[in-house]
């Protein structure tokens, strides 16, 4: 048995294709990686704006019907609950305020701030500031020519 050692080069070419494809892969799950957190924080961001719209109009709808409410009959009480939907954001953040002007939504991320105009006809003025830490349900409530908004049920 005779053998002799051959330097052959042939398989280096073959080894070298195998570190650029391995290289390829690495860059393309790595730009893969960076486009699905975009998409991904986009949609959340998306949803939390959406989220917080939805809130508002429904806030300011039960605004509205206590006016309605207390145009019929200013002595009347008036008792509405609006379910808060969860958000992404930092809920302790938020401060809900119901005034003359209208109803506001303030957050430290500026992006979150929402102003709606209620109409103002009703009978009585505007009150309330509450912030939203651990909140899942808000009373909009006329009672004594004042709406008001509160998260303890009123009792009357």
């Amino acid at each position: 048995m005779n053998q002799k050692i051959v330097r052959d080069n042939s398989g280096a070419s073959t080894e070298l294709g195998y570190i650029f494809t391995f290289m390829l892969g690495v860059i393309f799950l790595s730009m893969f990686s960076v486009w699905a957190f975009g998409l991904e924080t986009s949609t959340r961001e998306r949803w939390n704006s959406t989220a917080v719209d939805v809130n508002m109009a429904d806030i300011a709808g039960a605004v509205e019907r206590a006016d309605a409410a207390s145009r019929e009959d200013p002595n009347c009480r008036y008792a509405e609950v609006v379910e808060w939907r969860l958000t992404e954001a930092d809920e302790s953040l938020f401060t809900l305020t119901l005034d003359d002007e209208g109803l506001h939504l303030d957050h430290t991320e500026n992006a979150l701030d929402r102003d709606v105009l209620i109409s103002g006809v009703g009978a009585g003025n505007y009150d309330g500031t509450m912030t939203l830490a651990g909140t899942t349900s808000i009373w909009i409530v006329y009672e004594d020519g004042l709406t008001y908004i509160t998260k303890e049920k009123p009792y009357f």
